[in-house]
């Protein structure tokens, strides 16, 4: 469930366009760019086209109503000439008068419309109300009207309106259509004329479908080629991350470090937005590299005051420390306060002698002083060490925690018995009497452990980042019952990374816990009889 929580907490990189990269991005705009372009291209040729077949049905509506004879004054049924000057009414089929007529057409009941269309809608009002006709179909005999439903009728009453052309949705297997209503002027009779829209709509699906699929290409195609423009254009700005990259990786915080990693020539024209970035980052570099070369000038130099001085002070020191202990010696009777004050300086000085020691001692492993390199038992090495803990801090509960087999490092047996001597001794000076303290020895995957355990009051937690920097103090939460330099665990973790292990503290009320981890020893073959006895000398 954890995992689980951890996966939707973390926000998808795809989810928000802020987290997707800049290539990505440039891409997504220019295809949206020209996604908008072309809905407005296609929009607009979609609109002019409905507007051109729009105009050209009414156009061809209001010549059908003119070849049907709606609007004109046609003299009345009895005379089919008209007035002087007007289109002549349609003409009836040879053979038929105006007698024969009856209520199924105005026209009679095959009447033929010249030049009329298929699917043409002819409606007009009976005298009962109700619309006759419908639409017109052809036939071996002629023409015939198919009626439309009472929906279709309603629907015609309701939308079309006079002096206006309507399109209107009849409903069925019937296409739209584009309707007018006209009053014939020699008489009261109403008409409703109808176009068929299905090639107009037709037309118009087409070439939306059309400009749709050309808009989609040049998409797909503009996606593909500016995906490519724009990776080998920001290519030169990819290097330039590179560069940084490598700079990341350097080790910056310590010993003399050289910044040999700068942005090519070609990537720095600062004519160019990238080339600006690549010249700019250059820059940085080159006063990076000024300022880590003139502190390692300045390290170099302090860590050579020390060694010296360190060197120096060893001999003042230790004449210092014999002329005290020679003063208390002597045969003469010294008064009390006198021998008192030559103690004091003999104390002094000694405790000078060991700061000085572990100063030198500093200085060298800072100057990266080789070590030596022996098999090194842990588990005696822990024995001696807590045997010498004992002796110095009897008030306390010494314990081990050893393995039944020896566990064996590579490296510097003295100075690895300085780091558990001074570990013992921080755990004797900061914990109270009977506390318990615990040596114990172990092994994980390709590392030797070595852990010191006590019960005593912890460390605080704001000292616990600093524990292992040179001159760090306890506060008042860990009472100490002597002094102490602030180097010993300086020393520990100086001598730990020498030998190339690490080291670290766990802290709390009631326990604390130094844990230091080395390399273990290569495991040594050794050969047994079998293998051996090839190679000896046959005995008598």
């Amino acid at each position: 469930m954890r995992v689980a929580e951890t996966a939707h907490s973390r926000p998808a990189r795809w989810r928000s366009p802020a987290g997707w990269p800049l290539r990505a991005r440039i891409v997504a705009i220019m295809i949206a760019l020209l996604a908008v372009l072309g809905l407005v291209v296609g929009g607009t040729a979609e609109i002019y086209v409905y507007k051109s077949l729009h105009d050209q049905k009414v156009t061809e509506l209001r010549e059908a109503t003119k070849r049907l004879g709606i609007g004109f004054d046609c003299g009345g049924p009895g005379n089919p000439g008209g007035h002087s000057g007007q289109r002549s009414c349609p003409q009836l089929p040879s053979g038929q008068d105006n007698a024969t007529q009856d209520e199924t057409s105005p026209f009679g009941n095959r009447p033929v419309f010249n030049g009329i269309q298929r699917d043409t809608i002819l409606l007009w009002e009976a005298d009962d109300g109700t619309l006759r006709g419908g639409v017109v179909q052809f036939t071996d005999n002629g023409q015939q009207f198919t009626p439309l439903s009472a929906t279709g009728q309603a629907t015609v009453r309701d939308r079309v309106t006079a002096d206006r052309e309507v399109e209107v949705d009849l409903g069925g297997d019937l296409p739209e259509y584009l309707m007018t209503k006209e009053t014939a002027r020699n008489s009261d009779q109403t008409y409703y004329v109808g176009l068929s829209l299905e090639n107009m709509n037709s037309t118009l699906l087409t070439v939306a479908g059309f400009t749709g699929c050309v808009v989609l290409g040049a998409l797909l195609i503009a996606g593909w080629a500016g995906a490519l423009i724009v990776r080998r254009t920001l290519k030169p700005l990819d290097r330039v991350a590179a560069t940084a990259s490598r700079v990341a990786e350097l080790r910056l915080d310590r010993g003399e470090v050289q910044l040999a990693q700068r942005v090519p020539e070609s990537d720095t024209d600062p004519r160019t937005e990238v080339g600006q970035v690549g010249a700019a980052l250059n820059r940085m570099l080159d006063h990076i590299g000024n300022a880590l070369e003139a502190r390692h000038n300045s390290e170099m130099q302090v860590r050579q005051f020390v060694a010296d001085a360190s060197h120096e002070l060893r001999t003042p020191l230790a004449a210092i420390r014999g002329y005290a202990e020679l003063s208390r010696r002597s045969r003469q009777p010294i008064p009390d306060e006198l021998a008192h004050v030559l103690g004091r300086v003999e104390s002094e000085a000694k405790r000078m002698t060991t700061l000085v020691e572990d100063l030198l001692l500093l200085a060298r492993l800072d100057a990266g002083r080789p070590l030596a390199q022996d098999p090194v038992d842990l588990t005696m090495l822990a024995v001696d060490a807590t045997s010498d803990a004992h002796a110095a801090g009897p008030g306390h509960y010494w314990q081990l925690d050893l393995p039944d087999e020896p566990v064996t490092v590579i490296g510097d047996g003295a100075r690895l018995h300085q780091v558990l001597a001074n570990l013992l001794a921080n755990a004797r000076t900061h914990t109270p009497e009977g506390s318990t303290v615990t040596v114990k020895v172990g092994t994980v995957p390709d590392a030797a452990v070595l852990q010191v355990i006590d019960n005593g009051p912890g460390i605080h937690a704001e000292l616990v980042p600093h524990i292992f920097e040179r001159f760090a103090r306890g506060d008042s939460s860990r009472s100490r019952a002597a002094g102490s330099t602030g180097l010993g665990l300086s020393i520990v973790h100086a001598v730990v990374t020498s030998h190339g292990g690490k080291v670290g503290v766990q802290s709390r009320p009631g326990q604390t816990i130094f844990t230091v981890l080395l390399p273990a020893a290569p495991a040594q073959v050794v050969p047994t009889a079998e293998h051996h006895t090839p190679y000896l000398p046959r005995v008598g």
